[in-house]
């Protein structure tokens, strides 16, 4: 009697071992890449996944998207200006399978990839255009990652150039530039102000010309205004247009 009890207990004890290695549960966004006898039978998930005990093995892979950070890169543009550049990297599994054949660790393939094709694109350009045309460069960094990533079963969505460090000498450069420009800018503004207002003198001076009692008018507004002044001296010019009938 007791061998028989013993024998029920451990043929429970085996059962209850091989529903734990046999029944797995998958996330909503996982999947279990199955190999049979090391045979790769497919992409199963998510939910209840049965499993046959030591013939078969299961590889969870995560189909959410991954945010990486591309570690500062020492990168020399083509005007041979020295930078450190990081980036972001937006990538997700789309096809299990591949990502887990294909590749032996995709995380690690992407990161490395990312990090040659970061200095190898930036390597082709110049400073200003690192600077002022970074939304192009991210989509050029987005179309090579994806492409080469793809075998892999891997889909790079979006990349991102986070931070670019310049050297202390190439900030006071541009910072002087950028201080020459608002300069230039500010005397243009000042040229074509002086450039208008000689216009309208120009202007007023040809009324005054055809009209010689608007400049009479304008002599006596003049000294009104100077007789309000607060002043013990009071200097009053004399228009030659009064004396000039006297001269002759």
């Amino acid at each position: 009697m007791q061998l028989v009890s013993g024998s029920f207990l451990f043929l429970v004890f085996l059962v209850g071992i091989f529903l734990v290695m046999s029944i797995k549960v998958l996330n909503e966004y996982e999947r279990g890449v199955i190999f049979r006898l090391g045979r790769i039978i497919g992409a199963k998930g998510p939910g209840l996944i049965v499993l046959i005990p030591i013939v078969d093995r299961m590889m969870r892979v995560d189909m959410r998207t991954v945010t990486m950070d591309v570690p500062p890169q020492d990168v020399i543009c083509k005007d041979n200006v020295t930078i450190k550049v990081n980036a972001v990297v937006y990538f997700r599994v789309i096809e299990p399978n591949r990502a887990v054949v294909e590749v032996e660790n995709y995380l690690l393939a992407t990161s490395k990839l990312a990090q040659t094709t970061l200095r190898s694109v930036l390597g082709q350009v110049e400073l200003d255009e690192l600077l002022s045309s970074r939304d192009s460069i991210n989509h050029r960094l987005q179309t090579i990652l994806d492409t080469q990533t793809e075998p892999w079963g891997v889909k790079v969505s979006n990349v991102e150039v986070k931070q670019i460090d310049l050297p202390v000498e190439m900030q006071r450069a541009m910072a002087k530039q950028a201080e020459a420009e608002r300069e230039r800018r500010a005397k243009i503004i000042a040229a074509e102000g002086e450039m208008q207002a000689s216009e309208k003198l120009a202007g007023a001076a040809d009324v005054m010309a055809a009209s010689p009692i608007s400049l009479q008018l304008r002599y006596l507004q003049t000294i009104r205004e100077m007789s309000n002044e607060h002043s013990s001296t009071i200097i009053v010019p004399l228009p030659m247009e009064l004396l000039r009938p006297f001269i002759k």
